[in-house]
Order: C-alpha cells, then sequence, then structure tokens
C-alpha cells in the first residue's frame, strides 16, 4: 500500500480521536478488560447513543496494545451461527485476540448460542465486546460461573460538560451551542446532526428554536441541497418503508430512475446497508415521518399506499420462505399504530425461525399442546397432523432447536362429519359459515390455531412469525371466503384481531376444559384489497378527507340469490335507480371494474355479456331475444315475440335461455374473475 494511502488513514483516525470527547469510564473499564479484568463486555444503550462510536475508539486502543482485533456488525451479518463461527473464528485461536461484534440487536436470537456454545471456547485472554441496545438476558447473570467473566455497562447520554465538548471539537459557533444543548440534551447523534448544520450554514442560529421542527431542520441542513424533488420522495420512501431498495424506488416513483436514486440514499450519512437494503437511522427515520405527516398528510398517504401495494403484491407473488419476510415489511409500516405497536415486538432477526412439519415432529408437537392446552387439544393436533399434515407450521428457537410454538391453519371445503366431530373448533366454524354466508362452488374456509409455550405468548418473536403467517395465509389465497381464528377467551390478543377486522361471532367452542372465541372475516364480502385499503385509513385517515367513511362490504350471493339480481337487473337495464340499487352493484363482479359509477358498470357489463351470446352461433336465437326485449326496449314480451316472428311460447324458451347464458357467465365472473363457457 502506497504511503498516501498509510497517510490518509493516519489523519482520518486523527481526525476521529480528535472528534472523540468524554466516555473516559468507558474506556477505563475497556482497558482493564484488556488487562484481564473480564472476557465479554456487554455494552447496551438506545440508537444513536454512540455505541459504534465507542467500538471504533475499543478497536484503536486494542490495537496500539498490540492486540488482533475483528469487528462485525449485525446490520450486515447473516444471523446464523455458521456465520459468526466463520467470521469470528480468529478470537477462538489466539488469546491475544479481541472481538467486538456492534449492533448485536439485529442479531440477537443469537444471544444465547453466543453465551452457551461459543463463548466458552475462548482462550483465556482473549477479549469479546457485544454492543447493542437490548441489555443482556438475565440468564447471563443467573449464571454463577459468569460473575467473573461478564462486564456489563450500559451506555447513557453525554453529561452536560461532555456534549458542550462535542460541540466546540466540531467548531459550533458559541451563541448556537445553547439551543442545541437545550434540544438534544446529550444524545450524541443529535448533537452531531446540529454540529454539521453549525458547519453549513453559521447563520442558522437566527432561525433557532427548540420546536417540533428542529430535528426536521436539522436534517434539511445535514443533507443540504437535496437534487431534485425525486430526491427528497426517495428519502421519504426510506424513511416510511422498514427496507428500501431499488425495486422499491422503482414501484412508488415509477417515473425517475431508481437506480441512481438508491446509489445517492445509500451515499448518504445517515442511511445503513443491510443484506434486505437500505435503512435509515431510527432518529432519523422518526424525524423524517413526522416532518412529512405534519408537512404534507395527502403525499404521506398517497407514498404509504404505494409502499403498501407493492408489499402487497411481494406477498402475493413471494414463495414460502419469503412471505414472512413480506408480511414483516408491511406491518411496520403500522408499528405505530395502536395495537400493532402492543403485539408486534419488531425483534425477531435471529431468535426463532419457522420450519416446516415433519412426520416425526408430531409426537413433540402433542406433548407440547396437551402441556398449553390441554389433552384434548392435545388430541386434535394428533388428529389433524395426520390428516392435513401441510397445514402446520412450526417455530423453534435459534440458539437450540427447540420447538417452542406451532400453529395450524386447516382448510375445510366443507368439513366431513368426522372432521367435525373430532374438533369442536372447526364444528364451530363450520356452523356459523354455513348460518351466516355459506360457501359457494369452489370456495373453502380456513381455522387458524396457535399453540406458544407460556414465555413466548403476546409480544414475542415467536408470535411476530406466526401473525406475518396467518395474514400471508390469508392475502394470498384467493379461493377463501371465511377465514376463522380461535383464541382462549381469556386472551389479551381478542382487541388486537378486531383491530385487524376479525370479528367476535359470540360464538365460544370448548376443547376440554378450555373455552375459545372464534374471530371470523368474510374474504368475499371484504376482499385482501379493501382489508388491506382499511388498514391504510387507519395510519393515514386524518389526512384524507374521505378517511372517515369506510368501504362497503361487498354483497355475497348465493347461486340462486345471484341469477334473481340478475333477472331483475335485466328487466331493469334502462334505470339508473334500479340497477343502483342491484346487490350486483356491490358484487365483486362490479366494483372490480374501473369507474366510479357501480350503477353504469353494471349496465355496461350486463350489456356486454348479451353481446357475449351472440358470438356463440349456436345461442344467436338466445341473443336475438335478449337484445329485442333488454336492448331495444320492447314495451312487452309479447311486442318482442311478434318483432322476431315467433311464437310466444318459443320465444320465451329463448329469452329464458339467453338469460340463463348472462347468469352463468356474470357468476363465472363473480367467483374466477372471467368469463366462462
Amino acid at each position: 500500500m502506497s504511503s498516501g494511502n498509510d497517510l490518509l488513514g493516519r489523519r482520518l483516525q486523527a481526525a476521529r480521536e480528535r472528534a472523540f470527547v468524554g466516555r473516559e469510564e468507558e474506556l477505563k473499564v475497556f482497558g482493564s478488560a484488556l488487562r484481564g479484568a473480564c472476557s465479554v463486555l456487554y455494552v447496551h444503550g438506545p440508537g444513536g447513543v454512540g455505541k459504534s462510536t465507542l467500538l471504533r475508539r475499543f478497536a484503536h486502543d486494542a490495537e496500539a496494545a498490540g492486540r488482533r482485533v475483528t469487528t462485525l456488525d449485525g446490520r450486515t451479518m447473516d444471523p446464523s451461527p455458521g456465520t459468526l463461527e466463520t467470521e469470528a473464528g480468529p478470537v477462538l485461536r489466539d488469546e491475544r485476540a479481541v472481538l467486538l461484534i456492534d449492533a448485536f440487536e439485529r442479531v440477537q436470537g443469537l444471544e444465547g448460542w453466543l453465551r452457551e456454545r461459543f463463548l466458552p471456547r475462548l482462550p483465556v485472554g482473549a477479549l469479546v465486546v457485544v454492543a447493542g441496545r437490548n441489555p443482556p438476558d438475565m440468564l447471563w447473570t443467573a449464571d454463577p460461573a459468569w460473575t467473573g467473566a461478564l462486564r456489563v455497562m450500559p451506555l447513557r447520554d453525554l453529561d452536560p460538560a461532555d456534549a458542550a465538548a462535542l460541540l466546540d471539537v466540531r467548531g459550533v459557533l458559541r451563541d448556537l451551542r445553547d439551543p442545541l444543548l437545550a434540544f438534544a440534551g446529550g444524545h450524541p447523534l443529535a448533537l452531531s446532526l446540529g454540529a454539521a448544520v453549525a458547519l453549513k450554514d453559521r447563520t442558522a442560529s437566527a432561525r433557532w428554536t427548540p420546536s417540533q421542527d428542529v430535528v426536521a431542520t436539522l436534517l434539511d441542513q445535514l443533507v443540504g441541497e437535496v437534487p431534485s424533488p425525486a430526491h427528497q420522495r426517495a428519502l421519504e420512501v426510506c424513511a416510511h418503508a422498514y427496507m428500501t431498495t431499488e425495486d422499491l424506488l422503482r414501484a412508488v416513483l415509477p417515473d425517475e430512475d431508481a437506480g441512481s436514486l438508491f446509489d445517492w440514499l445509500r451515499r448518504l450519512p445517515f442511511v445503513e446497508s443491510s443484506p434486505r437494503g437500505l435503512f435509515p437511522h431510527d432518529v432519523v427515520r422518526g424525524v423524517l415521518e413526522a416532518d412529512l405527516r405534519w408537512r404534507d398528510p395527502r403525499g404521506y398517504a398517497d407514498m404509504h399506499k404505494s409502499i403498501s401495494d407493492h408489499l402487497a403484491a411481494q406477498i402475493r407473488g413471494a414463495t414460502d420462505p419469503c412471505v414472512l419476510g413480506a408480511v414483516g415489511s408491511l406491518f411496520f409500516l403500522h408499528r405505530e399504530v395502536g395495537s400493532t405497536a402492543e403485539f408486534n415486538s419488531w425483534r425477531g432477526d435471529g431468535e426463532a425461525y419457522e420450519d416446516a412439519f415433519r412426520p416425526e415432529d408430531a409426537e413433540t408437537m402433542v406433548k407440547l399442546a396437551a402441556e398449553v392446552a390441554g389433552e384434548e387439544s392435545a388430541a386434535t393436533v394428533a388428529f389433524w397432523t395426520a390428516r392435513q399434515p401441510e397445514a402446520f407450521r412450526l417455530y423453534r428457537r435459534t440458539e437450540t432447536g427447540e420447538l417452542v410454538g406451532f400453529c395450524s391453519w386447516l382448510r375445510l371445503d366443507p368439513p366431513s362429519e368426522e372432521e367435525a366431530a373430532a374438533d369442536p373448533i372447526v364444528a364451530t366454524a363450520w356452523a356459523n359459515a354455513r348460518a351466516i354466508a355459506p360457501l359457494r362452488p369452489g370456495e373453502h374456509l380456513a381455522v387458524g390455531r396457535t399453540w406458544v409455550l407460556e414465555q413466548y405468548q403476546g409480544m414475542s418473536p415467536v408470535m411476530d412469525l406466526m401473525q406475518w403467517r396467518s395474514v400471508g395465509y390469508c392475502l394470498r389465497d384467493d379461493r377463501m371466503a371465511w377465514s376463522f381464528m380461535a383464541m382462549r377467551s381469556d386472551d389479551p390478543m381478542r382487541d388486537y384481531l378486531r383491530h385487524y377486522d376479525m370479528h367476535d361471532l359470540g360464538e365460544h367452542a370448548w376443547v376440554g376444559d378450555v373455552e375459545y372465541a372464534l374471530f371470523a372475516h368474510d374474504w368475499r364480502a371484504v376482499p385482501a384489497q379493501a382489508w388491506l385499503d382499511r388498514l391504510n385509513r387507519l395510519l393515514t385517515g386524518s389526512g384524507q378527507e374521505d378517511s372517515a367513511v369506510p368501504a362497503p362490504a361487498l354483497a355475497v350471493l348465493s347461486r340462486r340469490e345471484f341469477a334473481d339480481a340478475v333477472r331483475k337487473a335485466l328487466r331493469h337495464l334502462s334505470s339508473p335507480g334500479e340497477l343502483a340499487a342491484s346487490p350486483l352493484a356491490r358484487s365483486r363482479l362490479v366494483t372490480e371494474q374501473p369507474g366510479s359509477d357501480p350503477a353504469e358498470v353494471l349496465r355496461a357489463l350486463l350489456e356486454q355479456a348479451v353481446d357475449e351470446v351472440g358470438k356463440d352461433p349456436r345461442a344467436e336465437k338466445f341473443h336475438r331475444a335478449l337484445a329485442v326485449t333488454f336492448l331495444r326496449g320492447a314495451p312487452t314480451q309479447e311486442i318482442a315475440a311478434e318483432r322476431l316472428g315467433l311464437p310466444f311460447t318459443t320465444y320465451r324458451r329463448h329469452l329464458a335461455a339467453g338469460v340463463e347464458r348472462v347468469s352463468e357467465d356474470f357468476w363465472h365472473r363473480e367467483l374466477y374473475g372471467t368469463i366462462g363457457r
């Protein structure tokens, strides 16, 4: 390497050393650790508090002491034991090696494996530093073996003197320091952003007040002159989405150069990369979100819907292993909405994983079901694993492979007598569906249930994965009429299901001594897109004029009701009021067509269906009867028969056959979205 590069490296390191302030106690602890005071140093603190900066300083001090340093970043690491073992290997072979793991919260699921499998193999004298947002779990301190080997070090904001010193070394003018310190306190990231503003615009102090939009002003100054409105929109997309890719930018900003926008985002100082895409620091994300919602509520709603639509399309087209990630990204858009925030942990990466069912798992699943829900529930598990093994998904702890829960989504069309007798929940679900809105040809219902060990119930990574699997199942199955979710009557997630338009039917089922409430959704009345639109209104509705008006439920008609509605609509083809009142105007057939007036859409579809009958040479006589009667407005059927030159009974036979052809085509389009033949 050239001396010029060496010089640049030294200059960069010197700049970092000059900018580093405070943390004397933390550096003292690290120095003691290098001398053998402990083998593992666990640093934890909130986002932006300076963990990464401190680890860079640790690396410098360790190298200065002649120690070999390996640095890993959880944001760019595959969260698997094998990857960590490979990349961290040097620390297992060298008693003077130092391993630094940053952003450990991104691979938190490896914590148990690290503690039980990896760290015990350290040679005496080696040092591992783990830095993440979450404190170590209680198993570290509960084990007396770690008493002398582990040191836990919470990292907090800088004290006032160090915060002022940080602004000093960054060259912030004195008249700007007080408002900056008043706003940012000792938060290192906010202070650093403020310092960047001061360096870019030395007149900023005249405009500064510690108001709600101060951080937005900081970000505007830090980014500098945004090259174009497209770059601004790309920045806002990056703040709202869980991860941003070129593909997402291309979908949300179809008229822009997604590649160049992605490259620009990647270079921003507060945007980081991961295997899934780009993401901003949490502080920056929150500020950009709040700024756009305040500044342009309608633009925020439009952007949210575009991202949501893109993710929904990904969910429908994803391979089975990719469904969970796509649904998780969709839920992240709603991370601050009531129940979503309450019942999603957002820390599932690596801690638990989904597994497919294998016959050898059945015995363990039955035992787990008996433990959490009783012997009768275990009997239903044994029954269904033999009958519908593909309906089950298993969830295991990453560090041990231990089964901690499983779920099932049973497909029933309809259930047999044996199935209904074996499972009271299935029997109750089927009875309710049959009474309220029976299945139509080609449709089925699904019944979902979960079995989870007590420590993973409520908000947990395991429940995150189960929720995402359930939503993915519902959004990907076009022929599912009903979905039912069985919940224990005392489960706090019942209100959460209501939030997501799962209705408590008031019907309960008993499995042994355990009472279950059934929550249902009719996907014919409120299809997947309408369901997603409702969720979007919950998030963005305050900024939309029509947000308080929910989309009406679609009409779900039986075959006979549908045929009666078609006959009546044909008779009133020239009456917009009658067509608007027809249940067909609220059917999937009509609502999925372009056009804002359901009556006009229905009229056009009926006329098209009559024309389609005429395209079949075998049905020409049926088409003539339809056209004269409904399209040309014969005042009576007798006059229509006379115009056609047919005996009245022959005319009536042709007309009935034509109406039947139109009804069949309409029914096929209602069920399958295409014209049937």
